[in-house]
């Protein structure tokens, strides 16, 4: 994978690259180029594989913290966030990654047609652990092949296809497989509730109603909760509160800010109730569970 990650690095380095998104000449394929530490991930509906190329990334996410270096691969989610940090840059000052996006219709069609049995080891995750870590390999290897079709003398969409479909099965068949076909079936009842839950991704610092969100897309709130529940899997309120959290502890462990300073710039406007809810998620008080990370980190 090594070679693969390094061929297609060298690949995208030649390319007239320009700092944030540049298009490749495949449609679902996008190279990201940044010299800042804190960047934007995929603002897109459909589902996506984010891969890293060059340099190294990390997400705070609800379920915890996720770092990637190159070669390795995000799957978007309903919680995926708005931003990463770049913890190493390339030789270059640069960090580059390239992401693939799909459409639910061909995930849900390639989940479809697997064997039952398969499924059902997916569902339960029942694969052997060389399975999934050769699988994780082979989507590197299958997205490799198609980036490199950009070079084709006779471009082919019934190739692209088949590659695309290729890439689902492996993540599929990956360690995060479960985890991804259970977001792909949240992502298809999102619909009109999809702009709702990315309003509230870029506006969580500030105090708002489910009534307004409710209003604006013409529904009933017993209506918009049942909705927006099923999507997300909690409730609009409950959505804000672990945004806020999950970027106060990013705050404290990125930008050393204090318990009252995080608390503060994420939106609550009691301290003592920031501590409480923070325990509660995280199992700890804030200042607790820094110190833990961090001794963990330095290890």
């Amino acid at each position: 994978m090594e070679t693969t990650i390094r061929t297609m690095r060298n690949a995208i380095r030649r390319l007239p690259l320009e700092k944030g998104c540049n298009q490749t000449g495949i449609a679902c394929v996008t190279v990201y180029r940044y010299t800042e530490e804190k960047i934007p991930m995929p603002s897109v509906k459909n589902p996506y594989v984010y891969i890293v190329i060059d340099g190294m990334l990390r997400l705070y996410t609800p379920s915890g913290i996720m770092d990637y270096v190159e070669g390795q691969y995000s799957i978007s989610q309903i919680d995926t966030p708005l931003m990463g940090t770049v913890l190493n840059f390339s030789e270059q000052q640069d960090f580059l990654a390239l992401s693939i996006e799909l459409t639910v219709n061909d995930v849900i069609t390639t989940v479809l047609s697997l064997d039952n049995a398969l499924t059902e080891k997916i569902m339960n995750e029942q694969l052997e652990k060389s399975t999934m870590a050769v699988s994780d390999e082979a989507v590197i290897e299958s997205v490799y092949r198609l980036f490199s079709g950009i070079h084709r003398a006779i471009p082919s969409e019934f190739i692209q296809k088949n590659i695309l479909r290729e890439i689902i099965y492996y993540i599929l068949c990956s360690s995060c497989g479960k985890q991804w076909i259970q977001s792909i079936v949240n992502i298809g009842q999102v619909d009109e509730i999809y702009e709702a839950n990315s309003w509230i991704k870029e506006n969580f610092r500030d105090s708002f109603s489910v009534e307004n969100l409710a209003e604006q897309r013409n529904m009933s709130v017993s209506l918009f909760h049942q909705k927006f529940k099923s999507a997300v899997g909690m409730g609009p309120l409950q959505c804000q509160k672990r945004l806020r959290l999950t970027e106060a502890r990013r705050l404290m462990l990125d930008d050393h800010k204090n318990v009252t300073e995080a608390s503060i710039e994420v939106g609550y406007e009691s301290v003592s109730q920031f501590s409480r809810d923070y325990r509660k998620m995280f199992g700890s008080a804030p200042k607790e569970d820094i110190l833990n990370i961090q001794k963990h980190l330095k290890k």
